[in-house]
């Protein structure tokens, strides 16, 4: 055996242990390695591939100011696709069971948009994650502080903010 069959198997060798030094010190340190992009964790933490989105509905009594808000506001991310609805009979838009179905995430405005969804759609409704984000009837349509408030606090719960 000459000289440069063994090189490019020890040059291996020599990358396998770098990987597994650096693994080990990372394990140390307490990070990923190797690292990991923003939108990979974004990826792996919402099981969302890169041609799949997630579906997220938000919920408000009439469907007039905040839920519309809030479609405005993630309509356009690369990752979601959204929807907006309203609990009660006069909304402009009433959700509906297959508003439910489809939704992979529901977000609603007070806790009794929670408990309406939970007690008019109760098996849908069931196994589907509901977040309340305590976003009081005080805001019009995309009022700057309901949009910051929007962006915050489903951007933390979705992972992407």
């Amino acid at each position: 055996m000459s000289s440069k069959d063994d090189w490019p198997r020890e040059k291996r060798w020599k990358n396998v242990y770098t990987r597994s030094a650096k693994l080990a010190r990372a394990q140390k340190l307490g990070f990923e390695y190797p690292r990991v992009t923003e939108t990979q964790l974004v990826v792996d933490a919402t099981g969302v591939g890169s041609a799949e989105k997630r579906n997220v509905l938000f919920v408000c009594s009439k469907n007039q100011w905040r839920s519309p808000t809030a479609e405005a506001v993630w309509r356009k991310h690369p990752l979601l696709s959204v929807r907006s609805a309203g609990t009660s009979s006069s909304a402009r838009r009433k959700v509906s069971v297959e508003d439910i179905r489809w939704a992979d995430v529901i977000f609603v405005m007070e806790e009794k948009h929670r408990s309406r969804l939970l007690a008019e759609f109760t098996t849908t409704v069931e196994n589907k994650p509901v977040h309340v984000l305590d976003i009081p009837d005080e805001y019009k349509y995309m009022d700057p502080e309901l949009v910051e408030q929007l962006r915050q606090s489903v951007g933390a719960l979705l992972g992407l903010a």
